[in-house]
This record gives structure tokens, C-alpha cells and sequence, in this order.
């Protein structure tokens, strides 16, 4: 994870390589590959390298949910409630 003096460096970019996204987020350069590839994180290809941009790194950080994960998660939720409906019922009366 980064340093806050190094944060601050990084929050007016508009634009993160993948070796800084790897940095900020404290995995390495291939987790970040694996979720461009399976369209977890969203980036923009420029020649070999792929950037990604800062509206993406909130997401990433849970500041900003798009609708596209919106979706997801109101899909999770309605399938919980639909398996565990009662035993949340119950928990709410405790």
C-alpha cells in the first residue's frame, strides 16, 4: 500500500499505469492483468500497456459504484434474501 506522501502524489492524475494501480492497491502486477482481462477493472489499451482511469480506481476503491455494479449487487442481495429470508428475519428481532 502507499505511503500518504505518495497518495497525495497520485491523487490529481487522471490516469494510472497498471504499476501503480499494482502499488496503490498493494497486489501485484499480475492480479491487476487477471481483473483488466476478466473485465473486473475497466481500462483503456494504449499499445502494449493499458491505463486505467482515476473514475475506475474509486470504483475499484468502493468511493463510486457505477450501475453496472449496482446491478450486481442488487442480484446478490435478492438472492440472499431469497435463500436466507427467514434467518434474517429472525437476526432483525435480536
Amino acid at each position: 500500500m502507499l505511503q500518504n506522501k505518495e497518495f497525495l502524489r497520485f491523487r490529481d492524475k487522471k490516469y494510472f499505469s497498471t504499476a501503480e494501480l499494482a502499488k496503490f492497491l498493494g497486489v501485484s502486477r499480475i492480479a491487476v492483468f487477471k481483473k483488466i482481462k476478466s473485465g473486473q477493472i475497466k481500462a483503456e489499451k494504449i499499445g502494449r500497456n493499458y491505463i486505467i482511469p482515476k473514475e475506475e480506481l474509486a470504483s475499484i476503491l468502493g468511493l463510486f459504484v457505477p450501475e453496472r455494479r449496482k446491478k450486481e449487487i442488487d442480484e446478490v442481495v435478492r438472492r440472499a434474501v431469497k435463500e436466507y429470508g427467514s434467518a434474517l428475519r429472525l437476526l432483525g428481532k435480536e
